[in-house]
């Protein structure tokens, strides 16, 4: 793994932890709605996350941007499929993303 994953993760993860152990009930049914939107459903999982990179682009959130590559990676898709997004993202959110786009490309690659 590359460090810029690992510390994506590692930080990710512990911050989950201590966010959850405040067993605050909204935020609890938030974090289940998030996993729930992403199962398979009338969309499949692949199409799902492929949404998921695209709004998160669009509202540039870096972390959202990362959780997604790494969810589309770990389904498989290509470098063309990633493209494809990125470039509705671009149509789609304008100019203003292409710092987004930049980062994206880096931390893919990361993932090679």
């Amino acid at each position: 793994m590359s460090k810029l994953l690992d510390e994506f993760n590692a930080y990710r993860d512990q911050m989950n932890q201590k966010i959850l152990e405040a067993d605050n009930k909204v935020i609890k049914r938030l974090y289940s709605l998030d996993t729930l939107t992403y199962q398979d459903g009338a969309l499949p999982v692949k199409t799902k996350e492929m949404l998921g990179l695209a709004t998160s682009m669009v509202l540039r959130c870096d972390d959202c941007i990362k959780y997604h590559i790494i969810k589309c990676h770990d389904l498989g898709l290509t470098k063309d499929e990633f493209f494809e997004v990125f470039s509705v993202v671009c149509t789609v959110g304008g100019t203003i993303v292409i710092p987004h786009l930049r980062r994206a490309v880096e931390f893919l690659e990361e993932l090679g």
